[in-house]
């Protein structure tokens, strides 16, 4: 069956602020997105582009020899997927004990269960682009974290 283009919603220039970067959080709204060019847009080291009741769409861009952080999230479910760049991910079941290690590049996933410790660093010379599916959300709706350490500080103050 044919459908005309208007059937076909893209992520266009109203979804993006004047820097190119995708505006944040179109969550609980029905909203379809070109998740691969939002990924790519993304400049800031977190954005939470759609929170719902249920799950929490983010964009990530991790510098060259930086890394996500070690962490572990005891009740949410974690999916990412990775757009651009190469990365190493961590996991295990205690903070010493990462011993599970897997290389990962553009068009992989990473399934993370609840209750595991994990971190991805960027082992490239580009800027990691990736996003991430959380079950249920963790972070507030409309985050934006320019930085790792914009990051770092609010989840100090939680």
């Amino acid at each position: 069956m044919y459908y005309p283009a208007e059937y076909y919603p893209m992520y266009d220039e109203t979804n993006l602020l004047p820097n190119r970067q995708p505006k944040t959080d179109f969550g609980k709204q029905p909203f379809v997105v070109n998740i691969a060019e939002a990924t790519m847009q993304n400049q800031n080291y977190r954005t939470a582009l759609w929170t719902g009741e249920h799950l929490q769409l983010t964009l990530m861009c991790i510098a060259p020899g930086d890394d996500i952080g070690l962490e572990i999230h005891p009740s949410t479910d974690q999916f990412l997927r990775l757009e651009q760049g190469q990365g190493l991910v961590l996991m295990g079941d205690r903070q010493d004990n990462l011993n599970y290690q897997q290389f990962v590049c553009e068009d992989y996933a990473i399934l993370v269960p609840a209750g595991t410790w994990h971190n991805v660093i960027n082992i490239g010379e580009s800027p990691l682009k990736l996003y991430s599916i959380y079950a249920p959300p963790h972070h507030p709706y409309g985050t934006v974290q320019p930085t790792k350490a914009d990051a770092e500080a609010e989840e100090h103050h939680r």
